[in-house]
């Protein structure tokens, strides 16, 4: 158990009894658990994440990732947030598979820049064996370079995680997006249960998984902890969860929603923090609109690793000139 980082002298029995069993951490996190911690005073939820964090990580690295889109639009899934759905008219452009100098050429750029690890991301609903063997090929040459390797190309079927795992896959992306109970008003065109079967295709190959999910959808606080307490429960939590704040893009489903609030954003980092004490927790897309002081909020709260680059799929991201500028000012190193 956790010992609250509460001061409770002065409480009544009653109150502090309350305070326990708020800021404690359980075995199996409940919703109403990750609620409490939503609720807690924003210094005191600071501290106790911070705390969770020093005891896990190096308080001052932060883990650099560079993202490139292998495979852009043309998706035929209806995710409501997502500008590379077929279906939706923004300006994004369908763009086919890159050619594999194409992505060496890029990764050798993220290498120079600093990223420790390189992400190819294909608008894929599920890859065909076509699709997935020229991909194979970029994850070998990549991990050759001496980067991790990660990718996300949508669901995976029987077999297909296996050949990511003989090609040196490190990391496999696939998001749970939000709580279960609010999904369905964001996809239709595959279920909660087909994303927890390619994550269990994954872990079967002992490939590590990254997983997180997307705020700012139009999802209460409860919701928001349910995504958290669905990551916090898997068997084996995801050694990285990338917590997205919604780009809202012109076009898709979602534009023109209400924004969420920056300090819900770094609550929730700090709640990730606290119910995944040895994942990484990264700043994904949405970065590019914060602040310099939000960004260092959510750091302060436990986010210990970035998306590093011009470019978040299809999503501006802060340029590295520019991170590590911030880095500078905030005494971080990359690992």
């Amino acid at each position: 158990m956790q010992e609250s980082v509460i001061d409770i002298r002065g409480l009544d029995n009653a109150e502090r009894i309350k305070v326990q069993l708020r800021t404690e951490a359980p075995k199996r996190w409940q919703v109403d658990d990750i609620v409490a911690l939503f609720e807690l005073p924003f210094a005191d939820l600071m501290h106790r994440a911070q705390s969770i964090h020093r005891e896990n990580f190096d308080p001052n690295g932060v883990q650099v990732s560079t993202l490139l889109s292998i495979k852009t639009g043309g998706c035929s899934e209806d995710c409501g947030y997502c500008p590379q759905a077929a279906r939706y008219h923004t300006d994004v452009e369908k763009q086919d598979l890159m050619q594999l100098e194409e992505v060496l050429a890029a990764a050798r750029a993220a290498k120079e820049n600093g990223a420790s690890r390189f992400c190819m991301g294909a608008a894929w609903r599920s890859p065909k064996q076509r699709d997935l063997e020229p991909v194979l090929k970029m994850i070998q040459e990549v991990k050759a370079m001496g980067l991790e390797t990660c990718a996300t190309l949508g669901m995976l079927k029987d077999g297909q995680a296996e050949q990511l795992k003989e090609a040196g896959l490190d990391y496999y992306n696939h998001n749970l997006d939000t709580a279960p109970e609010y999904y369905g008003d964001v996809i239709t065109t595959r279920t909660y249960q087909d994303r927890l079967d390619t994550l269990e295709r994954v872990r079967e190959q002992d490939i590590n998984v990254c997983c997180g999910g997307i705020i700012g959808m139009g999802e209460s606080r409860v919701q928001r902890a349910g995504l958290l307490a669905q990551l916090a429960n898997m068997e084996r939590p995801p050694e990285s969860v990338p917590i997205n704040l919604l780009t809202q893009v012109e076009g898709t489903p979602m534009y023109g929603m209400d924004e969420l609030d920056p300090f819900e954003f770094v609550r929730t980092i700090a709640a990730a923090r606290i119910t995944m004490p040895q994942s990484f927790v990264r700043l994904s897309a949405g970065r590019q609109s914060m602040h310099e002081g939000i960004q260092a909020l959510c750091f302060l709260a436990g986010a210990n690793s970035i998306f590093y680059g011009e470019k978040l799929l299809t999503t501006d991201n802060p340029e590295a000139e520019t991170d590590r500028k911030l880095f500078d000012k905030l005494g971080i190193h990359p690992l």
